[in-house]
């Protein structure tokens, strides 16, 4: 696909979409719901982003973004080459658009990702992925959210082999697309699959990614709920014991993150009901009681937070 893919193109396609969606055409995605707790509480500015992106990308190990970890991904990743001509320009982009992901500006995560190309994806994909999952009300505007966003992380994956984030940002956004179109539908068009084997292809290039084994939790709890653990078992090997294993394996990886622990509390719900009423109560309580160092884990204690009122 890289042989192919317009990066320039699609992101004028994909502006051009959002824009449609909100029936403005100039506003794009300047019209995205603002974060709603606040626009200053999880700013990292000046030298504050780089002491604290060890405890920030704990649960997805991505490398701080300079110029040493963006060679070393240009040479993992040799396709990536052509797309930064200019290195240090990209590393201010991404960088920016990783301040702006931890504060909740979503919409300027997005435009600073993309402008920095492929490598900027992830951070990019990340954002509109949060956004269309937590703040997005229409459901119409989500699914398309989703879709554009697939379309980039589809095509990162044949330029970026390699890159264990550019796998989990694929099977993040097939799966939060899945959800969106229905479980079930997903699974008749053979998505399912699809996002197993690039959250699989993750843990393969990074054995300690937290995030990709919430997301196989979160797969295997899903598909047990939308069409029975037997049935789930034989034809798409999901089980509820892994449900738990890679749960488990996620919250020893990141004991301190409400991501995991709200995650954990919803997937244990689908896959077992209510005969785990009270581990689901106590896995939100947990959730809720952790300090958010971001606008994601915010939004999640949040959640937390609702579910145990």
């Amino acid at each position: 696909m890289h042989l192919t893919f317009d990066w320039n193109v699609a992101l004028r396609r994909s502006r051009q979409r959002v824009a449609e969606a909100r029936s403005e055409p100039d506003a794009g995605r300047r019209s995205w719901k603002r974060f709603p707790y606040g626009n200053r509480v999880y700013r990292y500015g000046g030298t504050a982003l780089a002491s604290n992106w060890g405890r920030l990308h704990r649960s997805d190990r991505e490398p701080y973004p300079d110029l040493g970890s963006l060679h070393a991904l240009l040479d993992a990743n040799p396709a990536l080459q052509a797309h930064v001509p200019d290195p240090a320009a990209a590393v201010s982009l991404i960088e920016e658009a990783w301040r702006a992901y931890h504060a909740g500006d979503f919409a300027d995560a997005v435009e600073h990702g993309l402008a920095a190309g492929p490598v900027g994806l992830v951070v990019a994909a990340r954002a509109a992925v949060v956004y269309a999952a937590h703040l997005e009300e229409d459901e119409q505007r989500r699914t398309r959210i989703l879709a554009d966003t697939l379309e980039f992380c589809t095509a990162l994956i044949e330029l970026a082999p390699n890159w264990a984030n550019a796998w989990y940002v694929h099977g993040l956004a097939l799966g939060r697309y899945s959800q969106s179109i229905s479980v079930v539908k997903a699974l008749a068009r053979g998505l399912g699959s699809k996002v197993r084997d690039s959250l699989q292809r993750v843990v393969e290039l990074d054995s300690e990614h937290a995030d990709a084994y919430v997301a196989l939790g979160v797969y295997n709890a899903e598909v047990i709920d939308k069409i029975g653990s037997m049935v789930a078992g034989l034809t798409y090997g999901a089980r509820k014991e892994a449900v738990i294993e890679h749960f488990e394996t996620a919250r020893r990886l990141h004991p301190q993150s409400p991501v995991v622990l709200a995650e954990y509390a919803r997937s244990t719900l689908l896959a077992f009901g209510s005969a785990q009423h009270g581990r689901v109560h106590e896995l939100f309580a947990a959730a809720g009681a952790c300090q958010p160092v971001d606008a994601l884990e915010r939004l999640d204690v949040e959640w937390a937070l609702s579910e145990t009122e």
